[in-house]
């Protein structure tokens, strides 16, 4: 096996023709709203880069922190020779879970729909690590995901809270495809942030610099530039808000007057009215019992748990049964 290998598995135009089936059926759909995949072009992962470095926004230093201090006691829970990440994008964080993992550690596997991000993370990780084995997949894992052939037992990292952009009947399908690539006795690592108070939560999706207004509004940039939408940002206010009742953030865009979207290329007209908003993301907040059920229900055996120290934040792993 070559030390680094990657691997398409999107057709050609996949991303296009995924993005005019989401404005189609979001903008036409009460209330109107987008998936929140659509923020990350090159300017959209920059925002999210410098986000991640806010004061206001706990979630990716609190799961560094574990990483840092339980990646040893990871790598002895599962003893794994295959390390697998969805959603790996540079691969930074999961550093500490590979060096914890050597010289066990076969393979590493990361997929993500961003060939560029997986070139360089590979590539990076080959030249500093000679004897580790990288195969990137291109493809987007929420569509179902066929694994190459590398030893067992199989570790799958799933890291950053992305868990809670999906709905509860999305998670649900998504553990369930999880688990039907683990063999028995194989392990899921899952990031979820955890519940509390609202005001912290809010602030970490409305920060004072502005930068999440930015990169929110950063998804109708992406419409005017990929589909000719005529659309401008300034129109749209950023709205964060705690739904108490589902337990998640909610962020919206909110429209300062009356105003027509028009997409040119799904010749598609949209009226907004004053006030009227689109919602571009859910981030769910979790706690303990709520996970160990939903991994109990996909066939999954919560072993541990881990928070930081402030318990903000938590890394579960659980075992394939």
């Amino acid at each position: 096996m070559s030390p680094f290998l990657l691997t398409r598995t999107l057709p050609e135009d996949a991303a296009g023709a995924e993005l005019r089936s989401d404005v189609l059926h979001g903008l036409t759909r009460t209330p109107k709203e987008l998936p929140p995949k659509w923020f990350y072009d090159a300017r959209g992962s920059r925002l999210f880069e410098e986000i991640t470095r806010l004061p206001e926004y706990y979630p990716t230093r609190a799961e560094r922190e574990i990483l840092i201090a339980r990646a040893a006691e990871i790598a002895a829970a599962t003893r794994a020779r295959t390390l697998v990440e969805l959603g790996s994008g540079s691969s930074e964080k999961t550093r500490h879970l590979i060096d914890a993992l050597l010289p066990g550690l076969d393979a590493y596997v990361p997929v993500d729909v961003s060939r560029s991000a997986l070139r360089l993370a590979g590539e990076a990780l080959t030249a500093e690590l000679p004897g580790l084995h990288v195969h990137a997949l291109e493809a987007d894992f929420t569509r179902g995901l066929a694994l190459p052939g590398t030893p067992g037992p199989r570790l799958v990292a799933f890291l950053g809270g992305t868990i809670g952009n999906l709905l509860p009947p999305e998670r649900a399908a998504f553990l369930d495809s999880v688990r039907a690539l683990l063999a028995p006795g194989d392990a899921l690592l899952l990031g979820t942030d955890l519940v509390k108070d609202e005001r912290e939560l809010v602030a970490a999706y409305d920060d004072a610099a502005g930068v999440t207004a930015e990169f929110n509004k950063n998804v109708l940039a992406v419409l005017a530039r990929e589909l000719d939408a005529d659309v401008d940002p300034d129109d749209f206010d950023h709205v964060a808000v705690w739904d108490r009742e589902h337990e998640w953030i909610e962020m919206r865009l909110r429209a300062r007057e009356a105003l027509t979207l028009k997409v040119p290329d799904l010749d598609l007209v949209v009226p907004f009215e004053a006030g009227e908003e689109l919602r571009t993301e859910v981030s769910a907040k979790f706690r303990q019992d709520g996970v160990r059920t939903e991994l109990v229900t996909a066939g999954l055996e919560l072993t541990h748990w881990w928070t930081d120290a402030a318990g903000r934040f938590a890394l579960s792993l659980a075992t394939a049964v």
